[in-house]
């Protein structure tokens, strides 16, 4: 068996597209969406996903307003500005780029964003609201998750399907995202007991635990979707001294051989991330104006 790759850069241009169409129409009535993001301090990382966030809010016609503050930001502060966000007209999302410097509680920070402009989807509120099956904002990744799984097989109810990992914005709302789908849910970690053996019994298998290529081609059940959320970055020696490369949490090669769809990495999940965000907010504005959420999801159309 060869399985089928699951192409999350290409199901991303595609919900881009579609949310950029549905912008556009609120623009032309006076409406359009803004995005928030704020970013405190000057890692790497985030420096570079908040500038990937910025150019793709603007590519889908959304207004995006950025706000950088450095590294010694009091707690206090950064709460005002949240304060501030919450109460602007023109901002319909706030996203709060995690982490944050040790000297700021970033539970007390995710709580002042307003549960309506959450489109991180990790404000209690809305992950009350997943949990309880009422509509709400749903964390990026595993959103995009679940939009790559429906986008091979539509119907999910009845089968088996295990997470791994059980942090609050993966693995948690992961498994209430399955759950809603009518799967039977089990949620794996580290150290669930024979990890392989429960994994083996999965029809949908998401990997999110942070290991570099933990699941095995011999964890995964025959014709099985597999969903590798995992991003590490490891030692290349092939490509030279100091060299290092991108793996998921998945042996990849290995498990290709096996399952009925996969996602690589990269190229899988990670698009997805700040393209649901885009969603998330494109709810936003509708939800503050009263207005339907446009079918923008491919397994909607």
């Amino acid at each position: 068996m060869s399985a089928t790759i699951i192409d999350g850069k290409a199901y991303a241009a595609g919900l881009r597209t579609r949310i950029a169409k549905a912008v556009g129409e609120l623009s032309r009535e006076g409406a359009t969406p803004g995005l928030a993001v704020v970013l405190v301090g000057e890692d790497p990382a985030s420096q570079i996903y908040v500038k990937n966030k910025a150019r793709q809010t603007a590519e889908v016609g959304m207004n995006s307003f950025e706000h950088k503050l450095p590294a010694s930001t009091s707690e206090a502060d950064l709460l005002a500005l949240v304060a501030r966000l919450n109460a602007d007209p023109a901002v319909d999302g706030i996203l709060v780029q995690l982490p944050l410097p040790k000297q700021i509680d970033t539970q007390k920070v995710i709580e002042a964003i307003d549960p309506g402009k959450d489109v991180d989807g990790f404000h209690p509120i809305n992950a009350g609201r997943l949990m309880t099956g009422v509509p709400g904002f749903v964390s990026c990744t595993p959103l995009g998750c679940l939009l790559l799984i429906r986008s091979v097989r539509r119907d999910l109810a009845g089968l088996d399907a295990v997470v791994v990992g059980r942090s609050n914005i993966v693995g948690k709302p992961m498994a209430q995202l399955l759950l809603s789908q009518s799967c039977t849910v089990t949620t794996a970690h580290s150290r669930t007991r024979d990890l392989a053996e429960v994994c083996r019994r999965a029809n949908i298998l998401v990997a999110a635990v942070g290991r570099p290529e933990m699941v095995r081609g011999d964890w995964v059940k025959p014709g099985a979707i597999v969903i590798d959320v995992g991003i590490n970055r490891v030692p290349n020696p092939a490509a030279g001294e100091g060299k290092t490369k991108v793996v998921g949490d998945v042996a990849y090669e290995e498990a290709a051989k096996v399952a009925s769809a996969i996602t690589p990495v990269p190229g899988g999940v990670g698009p997805m991330t700040i393209a649901c965000l885009l969603r998330n907010t494109l709810q936003a504005a509708c939800l503050r104006r009263g207005l339907s959420m446009p079918m923008v999801d491919a397994a909607q159309a």
